[in-house]
C-alpha cells in the first residue's frame, strides 16, 4: 500500500469488481441481504482507509444500489472509521463491543441500521452475564428501526453452545415481549 501504490490500487480496483459481481450474483440467486466483511480494515489510520480503500468499497455498495436489498458492512475495531464508512454507501453499518450503541448510531447516522455489537467474549461467561448485556443492547436500541442484534465479530471457538442457544432466546423474549 506504501511503498507500490499503483499496484495496491489496481489489486484493490480488480478485487472491489470481483466482490461487486459475487454480491450480484448472490443477489440473483435470491440473497435478501449481503454483507461485505472487512475484518480487517480496523487496522487502517483514517487518512489510509480515505484515501486507499474508501472509493472500492463504495464502488462495491454503488454496483449493488439497484439490487435493492440491504446492504451491510462489517467490520472490527472500526471506532475511529465510522464516518467514513458510513460515507462508502452501506443501508447498515456493523458496530463492534468496543463502541456504544448510541454512539455509533449518531455517527454513522440514523437513517442506516445498526448492527451488532455484543462483545463475543460475553458468550465465554456465565448465562446471567450473557442475557444481561444481550438486554442491555436491546434496551440501548430502544426498539429503533433498523437495529439488528448481533455479535461484534464472530463466535469464539471455545463459545458454549448452551450460552449461544440463551442468547437466541434472550433476543425473542425481548421481542416477544415488546409485541405483546
Amino acid at each position: 500500500m506504501y511503498s507500490e501504490p499503483e499496484a495496491f490500487d489496481s489489486l484493490l480496483t480488480k478485487l472491489a469488481a470481483t466482490m461487486a459481481g459475487y454480491l450480484q450474483a448472490q443477489v440473483a440467486a435470491g440473497a435478501s441481504a449481503v454483507q461485505l466483511f472487512d475484518s480487517w480494515v480496523g487496522a487502517l489510520a483514517v487518512v489510509d482507509y480515505e484515501e486507499r480503500v474508501l472509493s472500492h468499497t463504495r464502488s462495491i455498495f454503488d454496483a449493488l444500489r439497484s439490487s435493492r436489498v440491504p446492504r451491510i458492512h462489517f467490520g472490527t475495531d472500526t471506532a475511529a472509521l465510522l464516518e467514513p464508512i458510513a460515507a462508502t454507501g452501506p443501508d447498515v453499518v456493523s458496530l463492534d463491543w468496543r463502541v456504544p450503541l448510541e454512539a455509533g448510531w449518531t455517527r454513522v447516522g440514523h437513517e442506516r441500521g445498526i448492527q451488532g455489537n455484543l462483545d463475543p467474549a460475553v458468550l465465554l461467561g456465565p448465562p446471567e452475564l450473557v442475557r444481561e448485556r444481550a438486554r442491555d443492547i436491546l434496551r440501548r436500541a430502544g426498539g429503533q428501526p433498523g437495529h439488528i442484534f448481533n455479535l461484534g465479530h464472530g463466535v469464539l471457538p471455545s463459545t458454549p453452545l448452551e450460552n449461544l442457544q440463551l442468547l437466541v432466546e434472550t433476543v425473542h423474549e425481548w421481542q416477544v415481549a415488546r409485541v405483546a
